[in-house]
């Protein structure tokens, strides 16, 4: 059976169990019943009105916590993903953490605090981890799996690479599914929108006696292509509409539990096909970052192929067993795989100057047309055993293995398609062993201290072999390139009880990202590598819950200095692409959450955050766009090269001020119903593109708000229109700088109704 048809057979399954009524499907915000087969420090928490949370692998009040977190579950995050996106859904919508991606739905890059990484390679090492059912998912084109079905997410900011799986010197971003209970449910949502836009989930929960229990959901995401091809070039390949996409994923999960012992089986996979992320030539006016004199976000001249799908499948098994007086035994063993395939019309025009300068919308200065197909394989294991409380005292330890083989092709087209001229193959092989023990001891009533330390070793090997007609003069192939590494990071951390409902805590922590290899070798770049990059932390802040009056907040302060911090350059105007370590990067901030009802009916939350980062190594030079941007750092030649001295500037992708804010007023009927409103904005201030600055690369800030009206019936069923984006605003995401001042824009507006229940 071919991995598609596998997929596809597991999507039918889901779909056979969906009665007609089920397709106007809805989520409810009633808490989730008792958790079959879940290990109890992660089961799914009893919503009381105060936020809980599992950062430290156990259930505990975020206040109690001594880490800076944020936790979306319930409705607001229904009402965020209801427009048919995928996880960049997520940027702005927590204090200091920003998601883009030039692949579209299949490469989303995380930053948090304004750490990440821009490269686009398969192999790009992120120093932001994905955890999603406990799982650790280091490649990017794993971390886009689609957001159904969840209890919550929780966005851990900072160093969190004691109990978490690897590469987490950023902070962890948390994705939990709803597991299965001891209640039959049924619950879902068909939506339709703008530009045929449909999201439909389901879910469907059933006991199945003798300690099963099991839990069927899936999504089905499409939206038709709604931005138009103008190319009358005579060798245009390209499709007449793009943007467009149809997206479907499935979840199976199988829990039991037999007194202490209880086992979880999840299997899932997603299928995907549509277009890639668009590429707009001549996006920018030279010299101002303002979109050029005739842009249409719904237009586009391209040439050249285009062309994207994804086929992923995975499964996990996790099972615990509860020693009386002791403690619990936890195991996670995991599997995930995909294959990826996406060919785009990099240059983003159709019109060709070649050595003259290529201003002007749809004008580039050579063509670009490239793709590829990538296949990560990850396997993981880790065993973990928590102990019970013995007095002041309770702790974890446990062991943790990793194991990637990643393969993936470089494909290049001449302009117009015809024969490639260029199949470049990778085999990457990536292994993490880790051991780690973390304590937690009550000193007295009000001051709780905890600790843990945690060792890595890392092993990278990759191969490269193929042809290419711009493969690097004097490089032959097959070239082989290793590294290696190790480190020991540690987290220390004190909370005091000012009040029962008051809290101030402070933490410092260390981080490690292993050693990485850049292994592209076409237009003068050569394989180069980059040792371990060490980062250290400190944060202070004060947390209070008052449940009774609808009441959480959160305040924090933190510093950092990651030292031999990980940098590619990429594109300039060679377009080659190599690593750098900066010699450290300095970074600090401000991150505040709130949440109140003031009045029955109303509920409010606001957050923000004011993140500061400085790249300090004043020999750090990179190699800039030519002589189409403006650029506004020092420069220099090197090797017959002009370059950027980047020595004081902030980290790319980290914008200064983010903030967002949600307000919800409902009033209830005189048949059991609610009439309400909710509505939900999110603020990211302008952005830089690249390490080095220029006037064109400096991306304007962007507010997107949403808005919800709906019925809730006392039956168990909503009706609700929609609006994403309401503003329309559009906004440069990010670019390209090696052919015109090429770039890529965020959603446009979406208006929608949908229908949900659940009961």
């Amino acid at each position: 059976m071919t991995t598609s048809a596998l997929l596809r057979g597991l999507l039918l399954a889901s779909a056979a169990l969906t009665t007609p009524s089920a397709l106007a499907a809805a989520h409810s915000n009633e808490a989730s019943a008792p958790v079959q087969g879940a290990q109890p420090d992660e089961a799914a928490p009893q919503q009381s009105g105060e936020i809980v949370v599992t950062a430290q692998r156990r259930t505990e009040a975020a206040k109690d916590v001594p880490v800076a977190v944020t936790a979306i579950g319930g409705e607001k995050l229904d009402v965020l993903n209801s427009s048919g996106l995928d996880v960049r859904f997520l940027s702005a919508r927590t204090p200091s953490l920003q998601i883009e991606s030039s692949f579209g739905r299949t490469f989303p890059r995380f930053y948090i605090r304004g750490l990440g990484n821009t490269d686009f390679d398969p192999n790009a090492a992120q120093p932001v981890s994905v955890v999603y059912d406990n799982v650790a998912l280091e490649n990017p084109m794993l971390k886009a799996f689609p957001v159904f079905d969840l209890a919550r997410v929780e966005v851990l900011r900072g160093p969190q690479g004691t109990l978490f799986g690897r590469n987490t010197p950023a902070g962890v971003v948390k994705l939990e599914s709803q597991r299965p209970t001891d209640k039959y449910e049924a619950q879902g949502s068909v939506s339709w929108a703008t530009y045929n836009t449909i999201n439909a989930d389901l879910a469907l929960n059933a006991p199945l006696g003798n300690g099963f229990a099991l839990r069927v959901s899936g999504l089905v995401q499409h939206r038709d292509n709604w931005v138009v091809n103008d190319s009358t070039s005579k060798v245009s390949v390209a499709n007449r509409k793009l943007e467009g996409y149809t997206d479907r994923a499935g979840r199976v999960q199988l829990s039991y539990t037999s007194g202490d012992f209880n086992a979880l089986v999840n299997v899932h996979g997603r299928d995907l096909e549509g277009t890639p992320r668009v590429f707009r030539a001549g996006l920018f006016q030279q010299g101002s970052n303002n979109f050029s004199v005739g842009f249409d976000p719904k237009h586009v001249r391209l040439d050249g192929y285009t062309s994207q799908w994804l086929e992923q499948w995975g499964g996990n098994l996790q099972l615990d067993y509860h020693f009386d007086g002791i403690g619990t035994l936890y195991s996670v063993t995991a599997y995930e795989r995909a294959k990826v395939q996406s060919t785009g019309d990099v240059d983003g025009g159709d019109t060709y100057t070649f050595s003259s300068p290529a201003l002007g919308l749809n004008n580039a200065q050579f063509p670009s047309n490239t793709g590829g197909i990538t296949q990560p394989k990850e396997f993981s294991q880790e065993l973990r055993f928590a102990t019970d409380q013995f007095g002041a005292f309770r702790g974890q330890a446990g062991v943790y293995y990793f194991d990637q083989n990643l393969d993936y092709s470089e494909y290049g087209y001449p302009q117009g398609g015809g024969a490639q001229n260029q199949n470049i193959g990778h085999v990457n092989i990536n292994e993490n062993f880790g051991v780690f023990a973390s304590g937690e001891f009550k000193a007295t009533d009000a001051l709780t201290l905890r600790a843990g330390v945690r060792y890595s070793h890392d092993r990278k090997n990759d191969v490269i072999t193929g042809f290419s007609s711009d493969l690097t003069s004097g490089l032959k192939l097959p070239v082989q390139t290793k590294v290696k590494g190790e480190a020991v990071t540690w987290d220390a951390s004190a909370t005091y009880a000012l009040t029962p409902d008051v809290n101030v805590y402070a933490r410092f922590a260390t981080g490690y990202l292993g050693p990485a290899i850049q292994d592209r070798v076409t237009f003068g770049s050569v394989p180069t590598t980059a040792g371990k990059q060490f980062t250290k932390s400190a944060e202070a802040g004060v947390k209070g819950a008052f449940p009774a009056k609808g009441l959480n907040y959160a305040l924090t302060g933190y510093w950092f200095r990651t030292d031999d911090l990980q940098l590619t350059a990429v594109g300039g105007a060679s377009n080659s692409t190599r690593l750098l370590s900066a010699d450290h990067v300095n970074g600090y901030g401000v991150e505040a959450e709130f949440s109140y009802r003031p009045i029955r009916g109303l509920d409010l939350t606001a957050s923000g955050s004011y993140n500061f980062t400085q790249i300090r190594d004043p020999k750090l030079a990179v190699g800039v766009c030519g002589a189409l941007c403006t650029v506004t750092d020092p420069t220099t030649i090197i090797g017959g090269q002009r370059v950027a001295l980047i020595d004081g500037n902030r980290l790319p992708q980290a914008p200064r001020f983010v903030f967002n804010a949600t307000a919800r007023y409902g009033v209830p009927l005189a048949n059991g119903g609610e009439v309400y409103a909710y509505t939900d904005w999110a603020y990211r201030s302008e952005i830089n593109y690249f390490l080095y600055e220029a006037k064109e690369f400096r991306g304007r800030s962007l507010l997107e708000g949403g808005l919800r009206i709906g019925y809730r019936a006392p039956q168990g069923y909503e009706v609700a229109a929609f609006a994403r984006n309401i503003l329309n605003q559009i906004r440069a995401q990010s670019a390209i700088d090696f052919n015109n001042l090429t770039g890529m824009i965020n959603e446009p507006r979406i208006i929608g109704g949908e229908i949900r229940f659940h009961f």
